[in-house]
């Protein structure tokens, strides 16, 4: 009996020491499965970084790769223009299911152009909007009395002198609240005086502050997009919205610092300028945008102002910029036909909000000042055609005895700006002898692209006058003629010589031939010359010619 027991036991430890080792011949394959896995997992990772290096999606590159990788990143970006609206990009997450879904965004701008807006999945997925509705009607007191019209509620009156309230029961007869009218998008508010029922009693106004039991199903706190959507691939995913919206605008402002010149700069009349140029945001949306990309346009873009909300979509999408070391904090290139400045650091613009961003900067502008005398008053015959002008005897006669200052200098590169520069406000300083700078002018500038000439009215002169007056008429209605003789004067009381253009327009007619002249001129244009004279200090000159007109 012992034989057959003891190859029992063998063959049962021969069975149990092949099973040990299938089981680790088994578990070592899958370990080596599993390590082969993560292999291949980190080649495809390190690949895919390779092949991203290859492709051009590094930061700085200018390929088409580079700007749907940055037009894709998350965030908002908003593309503010310069006549009250902005266009808004955000990203909205969506859970969607099977079949139709309902989703809400209360995000947006309390402006927002309902037709303007734009959702979709930025990777591409199909996202089908079967309705769209948008609520701007926020609670407010009047509204919240409006849904209780013909209930009873109670008013806070006032507290006792134990301290505790005394509330009052009212019947809501009326609540006051009109709806609102909009007037190019923007809300004008309207509201009736409300009636309160009070122990039988009418009274127009509260007898208190309101105490309402709840908000009804159907109230909302912002703004609100309400959807119901449709996709073939549910899922979780961002989806990105854009909008057009009223509320928000930017100018731009210059201060020009007037560098005090050497003896021959003022000999030549000529100024270094130093400028500081700065963009101004205003945001009057009612949203804060936290941390958004911001670009400024620059340019007169068609944008129909109707007295309904609606419009068009002006879209710049975002795109990858280099931000090299001590770059500026605005950079600026032209879009279509017009002009970008895209801030390089996302920024947050508050509601109700004014931010200011330095933009452009420069020294040492080469500028030459200006004096020019338009001795001829004609404001007051602005609604004359021409055959009145013809006609009337003493039309030009009146004379104007201010010289004009004006700032004169060319947007280079050579004279150290050479860049687009958006319309705004041009304010002169010059430095006092005392080292203050001393405020001496201002003027607007409309949008000025890159090596244009800019001239700047400035003011008036005080020490260079000027007087102009006709010397000699005559006119030949049959002969279809007539002549005109000008003197112009101008005196200098500076102790140094100036330069000063006397400008004459030849408004009589367009046919036209200088007979007489006293100086050298310089023909404008069709209808307008220039004398070029230089006056001595505490000096005069004067200036004369004769016009000789036919038609």
């Amino acid at each position: 009996m012992r034989q057959p027991l003891r190859g029992l036991r063998q063959s049962r430890l021969h069975f149990f020491f092949g099973f040990a080792c299938l089981l680790l011949v088994y578990v070592f394959s899958d370990f080596d499965t599993v390590r082969a896995a993560s292999s291949m997992k980190a080649v495809a990772v390190k690949s895919g970084l390779a092949s991203a290096e290859a492709s051009g999606l590094q930061t700085g590159n200018s390929g088409s790769d580079a700007e749907n990788a940055s037009a894709d990143e998350p965030g908002t970006a908003l593309t503010i223009y310069n006549q009250n609206f902005f266009v808004a990009r955000e990203h909205v997450s969506l859970d969607l299911q099977p079949g139709v879904n309902e989703a809400h965004y209360t995000g947006v701008a309390a402006h927002l152009e309902p037709d303007s807006v734009i959702l979709r999945d930025p990777k591409g997925r199909a996202l089908q909007i079967l309705e769209q509705n948008y609520r701007n009607d926020p609670v407010t007191q009047e509204l919240l009395l409006s849904f209780y019209e013909g209930k009873t509620i109670d008013f806070l009156a006032g507290r006792k002198q134990d301290g505790n309230d005394i509330v009052l029961k009212g019947k809501v007869i009326r609540s006051g609240f009109v709806h609102t009218n909009y007037v190019n998008g923007y809300p004008q508010q309207a509201s009736t005086q409300p009636i309160i029922e009070v122990d039988g009693v009418l009274r127009f106004g509260l007898p208190g502050q309101p105490i309402f039991p709840a908000l009804s199903a159907d109230s909302i706190l912002k703004p609100t997009l309400n959807w119901q959507l449709q996709t073939n691939e549910p899922g979780k995913f961002d989806a990105e919205i854009s909008y057009v919206s009223g509320g928000m605008t930017w100018q731009s402002d210059y201060n020009v610092v007037v560098q005090d010149g050497t003896a021959a700069d003022v000999r030549s009349h000529t100024d270094l300028l130093d400028m500081v140029g700065w963009i101004t945001m205003h945001n009057q949306s009612g949203k804060t945008f936290e941390n958004a990309r911001i670009k400024l346009l620059a340019g007169d873009v068609s944008k129909i102002q109707a007295n309904t909300i609606g419009g068009m979509m002006y879209k710049a999408e975002a795109r990858a910029m280099d931000q090299a070391v001590m770059a500026p904090p605005v950079q600026e290139k032209s879009f279509d036909e017009f002009h970008l400045y895209t801030l390089q650091r996302p920024t947050t613009l508050r509601d109700e909000e004014t931010k200011q961003v330095e933009f452009v900067s420069a020294n040492g502008i080469h500028a030459k000042r200006l004096l020019i005398y338009d001795g001829a008053r004609m404001a007051d015959y602005g609604y004359y055609n021409p055959e009145q002008i013809r006609n009337d005897v003493n039309y030009g006669t009146a004379s104007n005895p201010k010289v004009w200052v004006m700032e004169e200098f060319k947007n280079a590169d050579t004279n150290h700006l050479g860049i687009a520069l958006p319309k705004g406000k041009l304010r002169f300083y010059r430095r006092d002898t005392d080292g203050h700078l001393e405020f001496v002018g201002e003027n607007m500038i409309d949008h000025t692209p890159k090596d244009e000439t800019i001239r700047v009215y400035t003011g008036n002169a005080f020490d260079v006058v000027g007087e102009r007056k006709r010397t000699n008429y005559r006119v030949d209605t049959n002969g279809r003629w007539m002549d005109e003789t000008f003197e112009i004067r101008l005196r200098n009381r500076k102790k140094e010589a100036v330069d000063v253009r006397a400008v004459e327009h030849l408004y009589r007619w367009t046919n036209w031939k200088i007979a007489e002249q006293s100086v050298g001129l310089q023909k404008k244009d069709a209808q307008t010359i220039e004398f070029p004279v230089t006056i001595a200090p505490n000096g005069e000159q004067v200036v004369t010619y004769t016009v000789h007109y036919s038609w």
